[in-house]
């Protein structure tokens, strides 16, 4: 047996020998003797080689034809197109996505495949796909030389009418899904690879068994803007994708979001504040007992970047959250009840831990000026009277009257007691009257976090307006002493 044979019978092809052979003799004459047989035999077998791909995660363009094994999530109509030749036939296409737990793929069968898809294919079936993976129009898809059913296989992948979150798994497409909308972002743009511009947008959707991170692209990113937090939405045709460990339902050009009347209630569930730890990811809730002024700052490259303080408390005990970015333009207001997703918890000022509200956070007000730490479900709030005789409004921020009161009067004069405020009194009201006070001899201590006309420091409690003509840098530590007037302190030292 010759060496051409050799390499021919190490191959796990469909190609004739004889049409090896030939292939392999051309190679050498190719190549004007710069390579033997042998050499031209494995040089043909490489680009022969099937590549048999373990799961639809490990195939990527720019290989040999692969082999892989999917589930049907969804079969798309067959299209037809001319060829390039005018004489040929009219084309015609089919794009069926496949899913393995680990992923999924849009598989394009053309011509005679795309008809039979049509009419012998079911979502559910499980194919056993041979092609050619190359980068397509959304992303990777599989050119199919060859596709089989396999009555015998089993591919975890769920596919339903209808998904709940908690049915969501990677791969899965043709999505519908029904929830209730707890955040919406703003729409971001991005440069591609082709050089055009590329538009993204997001929304946070929650029902009774989870939520997830809604992702809209290009054209679909204006939805948006359409929808505020509470509406129930249906998302169709979407599908699943992986995004730091995190499923999320992507909506492409297929498909839709539109607002419905149906009832969805999603119930958060929250780390109780006394048992957070630094370094963890979670949820937490509670009423608001503080709020903060939004600051703008100079990052390291140019860009301004803006940031929001508030302070919730729980049963249990009480944190700063840090609003980065858009979250700070979310309208938070003493005594609204609200739920903080996917926060990191860190260490803060004073050795306090603190909660840092990132691009990947949601922020969701359950209710204005509601429950401050009841379990009310989203978009509602408790108007009945509790077991004790008292109204709902005793259990809201009434129950905290002093810590309302005390933190507005804070965030103006700087000088409220523990006991100074009236437990009858209200946070607001508390507020306007320290507002047009006047108070003499006042001392903080701060970080500078804006410099110039006015200074602002924050001691991690709280922030503090300050005209100084002192020269002062971004970051720096600094005690400043003088009299303090509708909560700007008209500084007479800094040191």
């Amino acid at each position: 047996m010759g060496v051409i044979e050799d390499v021919y019978d190490d191959l796990d092809t469909d190609v004739e020998f004889e049409e090896f052979e030939a292939a392999v003799e051309d190679k050498v004459e190719q190549m004007g003797g710069l390579a033997d047989e042998e050499t031209a035999a494995m040089l043909i077998a490489h680009e022969l080689r099937d590549e048999e791909a373990d799961t639809i995660a490990d195939i990527e363009p720019g290989m040999n034809d692969v082999k892989f094994l999917g589930k049907v999530t969804s079969i798309g109509d067959v299209r037809t197109f001319e060829r390039d030749d005018e004489e040929a036939e009219e084309g015609r296409v089919c794009n069926v996505d496949v899913a393995d737990a680990s992923g999924s793929v849009r598989v394009a069968l053309w011509d005679d495949m795309a008809a039979a898809a049509e009419e012998e294919l079911e979502i559910g079936q499980v194919l056993r796909v041979m092609g050619r993976p190359k980068e397509g129009y959304s992303g990777l898809e599989v050119s199919a030389d060859k596709v089989e059913p396999d009555e015998d296989a089993e591919v975890d992948v769920q596919v339903l009418d209808t998904y709940r979150v908690e049915d969501l798994s990677l791969g899965a497409s043709d999505v519908d899904l029904v929830g209730q909308v707890l955040d919406t972002d703003s729409i971001r743009t991005f440069d591609r690879d082709d050089g055009s511009e590329g538009r993204v947008a997001n929304l946070t959707v929650g029902d009774e068994t989870g939520r997830v991170r809604v992702t809209l692209w290009d054209g679909k990113a204006d939805l948006a803007d359409e929808f505020e937090a509470g509406e129930v939405v249906e998302v169709g045709d979407g599908y699943v994708r992986e995004r730091d460990g995190d499923l999320e339902l992507h909506v492409g050009d297929r498909g839709t979001v539109e607002r419905v009347d149906e009832d969805v209630e999603y119930v958060p569930e929250t780390t109780d504040v006394a048992d957070l730890e630094i370094g963890e990811t979670v949820d937490i809730g509670g009423g608001v007992i503080e709020t903060d002024p939004k600051r703008t700052f100079d990052r390291d490259d140019g860009s301004e970047g803006q940031v929001r303080n508030v302070r919730i408390k729980d049963d249990t005990g009480e944190i700063r959250v840090a609003l980065w970015g858009d979250k700070a333009d979310r309208e938070i207001e003493l005594a609204d009840r609200v739920v903080f997703t996917d926060v990191e918890i860190q260490d803060g000022w004073q050795d306090d831990l603190e909660a840092s509200a990132n691009w990947r956070s949601t922020v969701t007000v359950l209710d204005e000026g509601g429950d401050a730490t009841g379990g009310a479900t989203a978009g509602t709030s408790d108007t009945g009277t509790g077991s004790d005789g008292r109204g709902a409004s005793d259990t809201g921020l009434g129950a905290f009257a002093e810590d309302g009161q005390k933190a507005a009067a804070e965030a103006v004069a700087g000088e409220a007691g523990d006991n100074e405020s009236d437990s009858g009194g209200s946070g607001t009201g508390g507020a306007a009257a320290a507002a047009a006070s006047t108070t003499d001899g006042v001392e903080f201590t701060g970080t500078v976090v804006q410099t110039g006309d006015p200074v602002v420091l924050d001691d991690g409690q709280q922030t503090k307006s300050v005209e100084t003509d002192a020269s002062l840098r971004l970051g720096e530590e600094v005690t400043v002493r003088g009299t303090e007037r509708d909560g700007t302190i008209d500084a007479d030292d800094v040191f």
